[in-house]
């Protein structure tokens, strides 16, 4: 890595280094520190660079013919390791055994001295690493370190100092050498934008990469001694293009590191708990326009690794921050919601690698932007770290995606070979059975096609129209084939995944509408492409929902997982998510008849959910966008890439880590991590207030007693004031009744432990009574809930037991909520059922 050691920077007072953390060390397997032209050890941030000389017979160098120098003259701030110098004249270097093979990182330090003979700031030369050139024609005029990174896949490691010119030489202060975590350069998920759009970007671990920059957005400079792999990290105040445009934020807090993010090795603390954020105070500019930093790395075309680091310290919720990020003027991604690529956790650290090429302009342009899907109120976006490489010797791929003709003739050249030899074998086999007496070949027998079919096997929306039949659905004999999907026809459905098409974006990745071939509506759900993270959620929502169908499920149509795509096609739900109509200004109010209706719907798909097996199945995020409405405002569960299978009939719980999302998870669930079905019914009693005032689940912009939705609701309900908190379009068309009987099942839905909470078949028939009262009551009749007669209730769901329910009420003031719900609703839960 080109970064100047001055010196101020190298040795920074106590004072300031007590002030930031330090990381744990990292211990790599291979780990070589040489201190070059001494024999004597000396100590570098913590480190101990061994003498290159040390022990003669066993040290690294690959021969004697090279000369030590050292500083006659150094300055006495400067560190030991800089003092010395191995000059090369002719070709030759070290040697290292390698103990694992894998990614390693090299690093050469460089500080030019004058030596007898040797002017060192005028040497010229080149370094090959394992026969790969990695500096060419080097010029060292000042205190820098050169930094690489490769893939080491041999048992030695051979570094050459090659001189240049009939009286050049080569020279070096200090090598590292030492192995990076398995995962510090992975394969999957990487994004080569182009001015085309992007395409993946294969086999990237193979390739060698020259560290440029690395930069500590919004935060100071970082030492070694903070960083588990000893790099540098620069701030970023020269790079901003418009400083007044970006502002910086800052956590105390460690982030949240989750299996299959980032870890303290891609980079340390320090770079994820500060960020730059947008700056809209000092802007005239509304809420529209980009951040954007130019980093210096060369002209010239080159490919480079553009690796860019985010962890949420800004947001007061998940899925509240959605942005957007450019490279060179070209999206590299849109509609980023960093809630997607983390397991329901703010403040957990991600990266995202992608493959640009440089420009004649010698500059990389990274900028970050809102996104279309955030409201101007609430637009930010942000950017915690950027790290820039270049590649070295990689192939740039073409324009549409494949690589060079070159490389596609060896390809054919090597295909054309294969199926001549083949045909040959065949030929021979063939030979060889005309030899031998036939024997009459056994009638074969009927075989299922294990081929992709159109409509959908079991689950697709038709069947889920037809009726609310609580039966498992089986994958049948072709296992979950039968809903393989080929990525043709989903490209074809979405137009190329216009963005045009776009009607929302989940925690699994961003939502397409889309048509099958056979004119079938569906909505296209694509995790990001090549991404390792999502895979369980993925798989979980196909093993449900191709076991389950129900009138208020949401229908898996099918799925693809062709060319490292996660994608999952949905029936295509009209009017979208129930928070949608419940906040965007754009949407007609709903009645509250309808949205009774809404929840009552939603309860029988919860109450299925929970029933419709043995251990039944438990949500897990359950919240107002997880909630669809279809045509006719039908509603209907979605995203179960979280839900898990309830506990045996002997268990209690499930023991499990916490997820789900903030705003709707179950206190008492969040402190044992002890998952039950009443988990479910908590986040649904949050629901069933968002429905009733219209508001988030959780609002940071409201006063500090209002933020939390469930305990403000709350609060109102036990003063016997709701009616005070209701949405303004609601004012005037809830029967009190009503409102009564539906408050106290929410206030029952959000008790503080489970087990005082009513089962979700409760649930579903105390807001059907609430129906009820509203329907039937009289407008001007003020009477309490328990005094309705049972009569006015329907019989179709509640047949003789809503006089019961009555009666009980009157004699003891209790609520229905505590009703067994084998008796409500024995109808629908039988003995195979449970």
């Amino acid at each position: 890595m080109e970064t100047r050691m001055k010196l101020h920077f190298l040795f920074l007072s106590l004072s300031f280094l007590l002030l930031l953390p330090v990381s744990a060390s990292f211990t790599p397997l291979d780990n070589y520190l040489l201190n070059c032209g001494s024999p004597s050890n000396v100590t570098l941030f913590n480190r101990v660079f061994i003498g290159d000389s040390s022990k003669p017979g066993s040290d690294f160098l690959s021969t004697d013919r090279s000369i030590s120098f050292k500083n006659q003259n150094p300055s006495p701030n400067l560190s030991p390791v800089y003092t010395t110098a191995r000059v090369f004249t002719t070709a030759s270097g070290y040697n290292f055994n390698i103990k694992k093979n894998g990614t390693h990182i090299v690093r050469f330090h460089f500080s030019p001295f004058v030596a007898p003979s040797f002017p060192l700031p005028s040497a010229n030369f080149t370094i090959s690493v394992n026969g790969i050139s990695v500096l060419k024609n080097s010029h060292v005029r000042d205190t820098l370190i050169k930094e690489f990174i490769m893939k080491i896949d041999k048992a030695a490691l051979e570094i050459v100092f090659t001189p240049l010119g009939k009286s050049g030489f080569a020279y070096v202060n200090a090598i590292e050498v030492f192995s990076a975590p398995d995962d510090f350069i992975v394969d999957d998920g990487v994004k080569y934008v182009k001015a085309d759009g992007d395409v993946e970007y294969k086999n990237l671990s193979s390739q060698v990469f020259e560290t440029i920059q690395r930069i500590n957005v919004g935060g100071s400079m970082l030492t070694p001694f903070n960083d588990t792999l000893w790099r540098t990290w620069l701030p970023d105040e020269d790079y901003l293009v418009l400083a007044s445009a970006a502002k910086p934020a800052v956590t105390t807090h460690t982030p949240n590191y989750q299996k299959g993010g980032a870890s303290r090795e891609i980079a340390p603390d320090n770079v994820y708990m500060t960020a730059q954020q947008m700056n809209r105070t000092n802007l005239n500019v509304g809420s529209r326009f980009n951040v954007t930093w130019k980093f210096p790395v060369g002209s010239g075309g080159v490919p480079h690794l553009v690796r860019l680091h985010f962890c949420d310290i800004v947001s007061p919720s998940l899925n509240s921050l959605y942005f957007s990020v450019y490279i060179n003027g070209y999206s590299a991604y849109r509609d980023l919601d960093l809630s997607t690529l983390t397991i329901h956790l703010l403040a957990s650290p991600v990266y995202m690698d992608f493959v640009v090429d440089s420009d004649d302009s010698g500059f990389m342009q990274v900028s970050i932007g809102p996104s279309d899907l955030s409201s101007p109120s609430r637009a930010n976006a942000i950017l915690n770290g950027a790290e820039i490489m270049k590649m070295l010797h990689a192939v740039p791929l073409q324009s549409n995606g494949g690589v060079s003709k070159k490389t596609v003739w060896i390809l054919v050249g090597s295909i054309v070979g294969g199926v001549v030899l083949l045909c040959l074998v065949i030929l021979g086999i063939i030979l060889s059975f005309r030899r031998r007496k036939r024997r009459p070949k056994p009638r074969p027998r009927p075989a299922e096609s294990v081929g992709w079919t159109p409509l959908r096997i079991f689950g697709g929306s038709s069947l889920s129209r037809l009726s609310e039949g609580t039966t498992l659905a089986s994958p049948g004999p072709n296992g979950y084939l039968g809903l393989r999907i080929p990525f043709t026809e989903i490209l074809s459905a979405t137009n190329n995944f216009d963005k045009n098409r776009i009607v929302g974006s989940g925690g699994f990745g961003i939502v397409y509408k889309g048509v099958l071939r056979d004119n079938t509506k569906v909505a296209v759900k694509r995790g990001q492409p090549g991404s390792r993270q999502g895979l369980p959620e993925f798989q979980t929502e196909i093993t449900i929902l191709s076991k389950i169908r129900h009138l208020h499920l949401v229908s898996l149509v099918g799925y693809c997982d062709e060319q490292s795509e996660m994608i999952l096609i949905y029936e295509y739900m009209e009017k979208g998510t129930l928070r949608n109509h419940l906040y965007s200004p754009r949407s007609t109010p709903l009645s509250w008849k309808k949205r009774l209706e809404i929840c009552i719907g939603s309860a029988r798909g919860l109450h299925y959910l929970h029933t419709g097996s043995a251990q039944g199945i438990i949500h897990r995020d359950i919240k107002s966008t997880n909630i669809l409405l279809d045509e006719n405002y039908v509603a209907k569960v979605a995203d179960f890439g979280l839900s898990r299978s309830g506990p045996c009939l002997s268990e209690t719980h499930v023991s499990t880590g916490v997820k789900g999302s903030f705003g709707y998870l179950d206190p008492e669930y969040f402190r044992r991590q002890q998952l039950t079905d009443k988990s479910d019914v908590y986040s649904f009693g949050v629901v069933l207030f968002e429905v009733l005032c219209a508001r988030p689940a959780v609002d940071p912009l409201l006063p500090r007693e209002q933020v939390n939705l469930a305990e403000w609701a709350l609060q109102w309900q036990r003063k016997g004031m709701l009616e005070k908190i209701i949405d303004r379009h609601l004012v005037g068309q809830i029967k009190p009744s009503s409102l009564k009987k539906y408050g106290e099942t929410a206030e029952k839905c959000l008790a503080e432990y489970g087990v005082d909470r009513p089962t979700m078949g409760d649930v579903l028939w105390n807001l059907e009574y609430a129906l009820q009262l509203q329907e039937s009551e009289p407008q001007t009749q003020q009477e309490e809930v328990g005094n309705v007669d049972s009569q006015q209730l329907s019989t179709t769901t509640t047949p003789s037991n809503a006089r019961r329910v009555e009666e009980e009420e009157e004699a003891d003031g209790s609520s229905s909520l505590e009703i067994n719900s084998s008796q409500v609703f024995s109808q629908l839960m039988t003995n195979d059922g449970r």
